[in-house]
């Protein structure tokens, strides 16, 4: 039986998700994506959509009007445009989809909630618990006993070793590594190619080897 998807955010990563549809349904996944909803894309971002055969079909308030239950994912890298997009949809009568790439290994013991994205080539070991609506970028690996808080995204390459938090909104730039169990505070952001080897304060930015 085919399900209907709307992917909302026709920029890059949305266009990942397409893609990712795409490899679930050579395997038998029986989505059918319904269109693209961009509040404001960019002409570059449309045509680049025509090209994946697919159209931009409206808004997120557009969305938010809908009176009959629709399935969505939120493909925007921003942890932060997240939660207001999804915030935007709490009255929506939306059912928030989990999209798994067939390329990714994902271990015993793994609970992914709702609205999240783990890309191809992404590693989840076991004993791991995946917040809402976090995105998991390609060749990104989560050690054992780990907990990802909501809305964080994991940019491609990341490491994060055993028994790690990362809370709420946290954003891990690609290639950086996080030792294991560190704690990584909410709306903190872990620049490219840093090694984090303290706790990192909510809200701080930290880069560079050791991160600071």
């Amino acid at each position: 039986m085919s399900r209907q998807l709307v992917i909302i955010g026709c920029g890059g990563f949305g266009r990942e998700v397409f893609a990712l549809v795409e490899a679930l349904n050579a395997m038998g996944g029986g989505w059918v994506v319904e269109g693209f909803v961009d509040d404001a894309p960019s002409d570059l971002d449309l045509a680049r959509v025509d090209e994946l055969g697919s159209q931009v079909i409206g808004t997120v308030a557009d969305l938010a009007e809908r009176s009959s239950p629709f399935t969505a994912v939120v493909g925007i890298g921003s942890p932060q445009a997240r939660v207001a997009v999804t915030g935007r949809l709490a009255g929506a009568p939306v059912a928030w989809a989990v999209l798994v790439h067939p390329g990714a290994t994902v271990g015993a013991c793994v609970d992914v909630g709702a609205g999240s994205i783990i890309a191809a080539g992404a590693r989840l070991s076991t004993n791991i618990v995946v917040g809402r609506h976090v995105q998991i970028d390609q060749n990104a690996t989560v050690g054992h006993d780990c907990v990802l808080g909501d809305y964080i995204r994991l940019n491609p390459q990341a490491c994060i070793s055993g028994s790690v938090v990362v809370e709420e909104q946290a954003l891990v730039g690609a290639s950086a590594t996080v030792l294991p169990g560190l704690r990584a505070g909410a709306s903190s952001v872990i620049g490219a190619g840093s090694v984090v080897v303290r706790d990192v304060p909510a809200s701080t930015v930290v880069k560079g080897v050791p991160a600071r």
